[in-house]
């Protein structure tokens, strides 16, 4: 009970914030009305005036890429009935190799990573967005699982897809399969600085089933909340809300979401024993001409609850910083360095949300990337410690190793209205 009336005022302030008036999200602020064209100059009276150029097509900001990869613009076609409707998609490989692989996983693997295509309506006060296809979600110091397994005990072959009700010029709704609002790093490999997640995501729910309310607070300040079911149990029991202040190349965001059911027990392979705590982010993203800089820091809990098996709780306590820096000819660099350690001890039983009880970890990874439209071939070199992990929770067939390198490749091309004009 202290937890959930913990819990409870701190979604009390989203929700208070929301109503008084960027993270994982789909974009939070309704969609921008286009840009005002430009006016030319008056030319002598003896010429003609110059038609405006058709302004370029732009990539959508769904879904969301981080950088250092960009987005395609859309193609776009009439859909009679449902009026315009935006195209674009992703086919990718991926192939790793890694030292010190845990039993029932291998030193060498390869798997399609993205075989997506995504449709939207991004007009009107009904719009709509799904993403279909098969995907693969790598992350250090887990398993390898390929896109077929992926896809059968994850979130199906349709991810994400939700209607967007434009309540207004500055309010919006969003209904379905969400990206979750909580943590600094995306759902999918290419939206990512990285190809594979870090520690910190290992912590993160990624797609939730529910209600989100969006709201822009005057001209910095965007607000969002929802209820949804957090780590994808099919239990409407989490309330999760963030407020971002943006101005200039600063953003800055608070984000907090639980579990407001102290009894909620329903663990599953998506679904772990997290889901039953609270998560709290503090994320800073720098972006200004080739650079990008996050820093950010994340509080999780779970609670002590004998009566769904957790005899004693236990917290994590993680920073991360992620960098990206784009170079000419299409060619950047990203790199991400992290620290996670939990609390508790296997002598008092406390619930293992990483290595075991009281075990910690840091990593560090490299990224080297190049694209060339929708082309584009990149590379992860990492490094993962892990240390105070409990026997049989490490690295290596015995779990004994604190130590694992893994080194992954990928390739594929993004598509929409791409076609190069020479």
């Amino acid at each position: 009970m202290k937890f959930l009336g913990r819990n409870l005022a701190v979604m009390a302030l989203c929700l208070g914030l929301a109503s008084a008036g960027r993270a994982q999200s789909a974009p939070a602020a309704p969609t921008p009305a286009p840009p005002a064209t430009g006016q030319a100059t008056t030319p002598p009276a003896t010429a003609p005036a110059a038609p405006a150029a058709p302004a370029a097509p732009a990539a959508l900001p769904t879904p969301s890429i981080t950088g250092p990869l960009t987005g395609i613009p859309p193609l776009v076609f009439d859909a009679g009935p449902f009026g315009k409707l935006s195209v674009n998609g992703i086919v990718s490989g991926f192939g790793m190799a890694q030292t010190e692989a845990v039993t029932g996983d291998s030193n060498g693997q390869a798997t399609l990573s993205n075989g997506q295509v995504w449709i939207q309506k991004t007009d009107g006060w009904f719009q709509f967005y799904v993403q279909a296809g098969a995907y693969n979600l790598p992350a250090l110091a887990t398993p390898f699982a390929n896109a077929q397994t992926t896809v059968a005990n994850f979130y199906g072959p349709v991810p994400t897809a939700y209607v967007k009700l434009q309540a207004g010029k500055t309010t919006s709704i969003l209904i379905g399969e969400l990206p979750t609002l909580i943590g600094a790093e995306y759902t999918f490999t290419f939206e990512n600085m990285n190809i594979e997640r870090g520690l910190l995501w290992d912590q993160e729910n990624a797609i939730n089933r529910g209600v989100q309310l969006n709201q822009m607070l005057g001209k910095y300040v965007t607000a969002s909340i929802s209820w949804n079911d957090g780590f994808y149990s099919n239990r409407y029991t989490w309330l999760t809300g963030s407020l971002t202040f943006t101005k200039g190349p600063h953003a800055l965001a608070f984000v907090a979401g639980g579990n407001a059911d102290s009894k909620s027990a329903f663990t599953s392979l998506v679904t772990p024993v997290q889901n039953t705590g609270s998560i709290y982010n503090v994320i800073y993203t720098y972006t200004k001409g080739a650079w990008i800089v996050q820093p950010y820091f994340q509080y999780t809990e779970v609670p002590t609850n004998v009566s769904i098996g957790i005899t004693n709780g236990a917290s994590t306590r993680g920073g991360a910083i992620l960098v990206s820096r784009a170079f000419k000819h299409g060619f950047s660099l990203a790199a991400r360095g992290e620290y996670i350690g939990s609390t508790g001890s296997i002598a008092q039983q406390s619930v293992n949300l990483m290595f075991g009880p009281g075990s910690s970890g840091f990593s560090i990874t490299g990224t080297p990337t190049f694209q060339y439209g929708g082309f584009f071939v990149r590379g992860d070199l990492s490094y993962v410690n892990a240390s105070s992990f409990a026997p049989g929770s490490g690295f290596g067939l015995a779990g004994t190793s604190g130590n694992q390198f893994r080194a992954v490749g990928e390739i594929g091309f993004m598509f929409g209205d791409n076609i190069v004009k020479k």
